[in-house]
């Protein structure tokens, strides 16, 4: 399994959402599991909150948890 760097959070109903880094790439992260790879952090951002990443365990549409596109109103991980 990748190790990832967590820079950004969004916390939502079902649990947070993290926005990664591993091996240079940038992920879109729940429960430990990559949802996605992308060259920018914002496309990750921009994915996830539009539901365009891989499924989520129990099929739960990531559009429909209010996970914001902008990136800049994700919380920055320390």
């Amino acid at each position: 399994m990748p190790r990832f760097r967590n820079l950004f959070a969004c916390n939502t109903r079902i649990g947070p959402f993290y926005i990664a880094e591993s091996g240079g790439r940038f992920h879109p992260v729940y429960e430990d599991e990559s949802l996605g790879s992308y060259a920018r952090p914002e496309q990750a951002a921009e994915d996830v909150a539009g539901g365009h990443t891989f499924s989520i365990s129990g099929g739960i549409d990531t559009a429909s948890l209010g996970i914001p596109e902008d990136l800049s109103e994700w919380r920055k991980v320390e």
